[in-house]
């Protein structure tokens, strides 16, 4: 019978730090949890906030929210415990967490591009095609696509044969991939084509998208462009921050043996991290309707 549990090895130098880690990350995910909830709370309050653009907005802060608590609690219960380990079927849901709301950051970042191309280009027939019904089709499609994309090969992997039973990382990722005895052909060619479905389709269509917007308001007038560039900017910043974490997510599994372990802990602690912590900073201060609530907030809680 097979071993149902993996050891973690990506950790450095636990045994001395480990309190401090647990103390910085646990600061850290307490900031995600109050900085996107706070957004997404004034997004709901503010009826003047109740326009697609915000609405997609706190479903991006939500999938910031449920992504961290997919990572973050079992990764703070291994910096106090003498043995990083877990079993393979929660292994393989945090895989299917971190995955399937990764795929969805993509899929909500084109429904936003889509959102300021109506907004920007067709201002005139922008309440006829951005109606309740279809921001609704846009947030389901954004979660139930890559979560039935990722669900296969998740099952498909469930009773395959492991070789190993240690993992360099800290948490589960596409690494459990490589320790299958036998990776099958049909599985390797579904995950390609879930990378260009729910990462490479999207990214390909906000860039199109915002290059479109780019050359209509700088043949419009100073107003057109100030407005695209308070409300796309945001989006790119994010966007771009997002494809780098996961290229860096890719990259180290690909140098499995190229790249040192505290690179490896640093860049995985980076994927987590900056961009749940960054979303709710750049809307936050970029958006100037949320801005304008966020600095009426404060001055209240003074």
């Amino acid at each position: 019978m097979n071993v149902t549990h993996f050891t973690f090895e990506g950790h450095v130098e636990l045994e001395k730090y480990r309190f401090l880690y647990f103390v910085i990350m646990l600061i850290v995910y307490i900031l995600i949890i109050c900085s996107n909830f706070t957004i997404v709370c004034l997004i709901v309050i503010h009826q003047n906030l109740h326009e697609p653009m915000y609405i997609f907005i706190a479903a991006l802060l939500i999938n910031s929210i449920l992504f961290s608590t997919g990572v973050y609690p079992k990764l703070l219960i291994d910096f106090l415990s003498e043995k990083q380990t877990i079993s393979y079927p929660a292994c393989l849901f945090q895989i299917f967490v971190f995955y399937s709301l990764s795929g969805s950051e993509f899929l909500l970042l084109a429904a936003m591009a889509f959102d300021r191309y109506v907004s920007i280009c067709k201002p005139l027939q922008y309440h006829t095609i951005m109606r309740k019904t279809t921001v609704c089709i846009f947030l389901v499609l954004a979660w139930l696509i890559p979560f039935c994309h990722i669900a296969v090969p998740i099952i498909g992997n469930a009773n395959q044969k492991l070789c190993s039973f240690t993992l360099k990382g800290i948490f589960c990722n596409n690494i459990v991939y490589y320790i299958l005895c036998v990776s099958s052909r049909a599985l390797l060619t579904f995950g390609l084509v879930n990378f260009l479905n729910i990462c490479f389709l999207p990214t390909f269509f906000v860039l199109f998208t915002y290059t479109v917007i780019l050359i209509k308001s700088y043949r419009s007038c100073r107003e057109v462009r100030k407005k695209a560039a308070q409300t796309c900017l945001p989006h790119l910043l994010v966007l771009m921050n997002y494809s780098c974490l996961l290229t860096f997510d890719t990259i180290i599994v690909r140098l499995e043996s190229d790249i040192s372990k505290v690179a490896r802990f640093v860049i995985m602690l980076q994927v987590i991290t900056y961009n749940p912590l960054c979303n709710p900073i750049i809307y936050g201060l970029k958006m100037k309707e949320i801005f304008k609530h966020l600095k009426k907030l404060f001055v209240k809680a003074k």
